[in-house]
Order: structure tokens, then sequence, then C-alpha cells
């Protein structure tokens, strides 16, 4: 029986398959389904967990190498938010690109992973390194 790290055996297995440059979603509450990628959906309710609440658990293990986010985010969010998601991701480098241009990148991904973040376009794709 696992005592640390990731639990949940589903995330487990989707992170066991995700190699060098290989991509992976975490997604906010509202983002749409994409059929043709594994979506794992963590929600409860609003907001648990939310999108750095996942990211967090999976930094320890999972080797970042750049990381696609909506250019919005900057714009619909307060200094709060984006200031834990910079020093939450420190040294990583990150892209930052049209929501629709983010989407366009959802396709090829390994899988999805769902939160209940209610954050506007908090959504984050990790290649991997």
């Amino acid at each position: 029986m696992l005592k640390s790290g990731i639990l949940n055996p589903y995330v487990n297995s989707l992170l066991s398959r995700v190699r060098h440059t290989n991509t992976l979603v975490l997604a906010d509450r509202g983002f749409p389904f994409w059929p043709q990628i594994e979506t794992i959906d963590l929600t409860v309710v609003d907001n648990l967990p939310r999108v750095l609440d996942v990211l967090q658990a999976l930094l320890p293990t999972f080797n970042v190498g750049r990381v696609y986010l909506a250019s919005e985010f900057f714009e619909n969010n307060g200094q709060e938010a984006v200031e834990a998601l910079q020093n939450m991701l420190c040294g990583v480098e990150l892209v930052k690109e049209p929501h629709l241009a983010l989407k366009q990148r959802v396709p090829f991904a390994t899988g999805l992973i769902r939160t209940a973040d209610t954050n506007p376009y908090s959504n984050l794709i990790l290649e991997s390194a």
C-alpha cells in the first residue's frame, strides 16, 4: 500500500506513461471534455482541488521542463494567483500563448487531469523534461 506521494491509482498510472517531451494537461473545472485522451476527474466541490494543488503534488516526482499556459491567465487573475504559480514553477520555462492556441495542444497530450479550480484560464500543459 502506498503511504506517500500520489495515492490515486489512476493518476499514478497516467504519470507512469508520460515520457520525455510528452505532455500532461492540468485543467480547471470548465475545461472542455476531449474524448480522444484519457481524462481523470478529481473534482469534489468548487476549488477542491485546484490546479496548483495538483501541480504541487506532482512536482516532487514529475520532471517538468516547460509549462504552456494561456496569456489570459495573467489578465484575468489577481497578483496573488500569478505569484503563486510563478513561485511554484520557479526555474521552469513558462510559455504564454492565447487560450485558443493552448487548446490546440490538448489532443496531443498523454492525458488530462481535471480539477475543480474556478480561477479563469488556470489550465496548464506540463511538458516532461
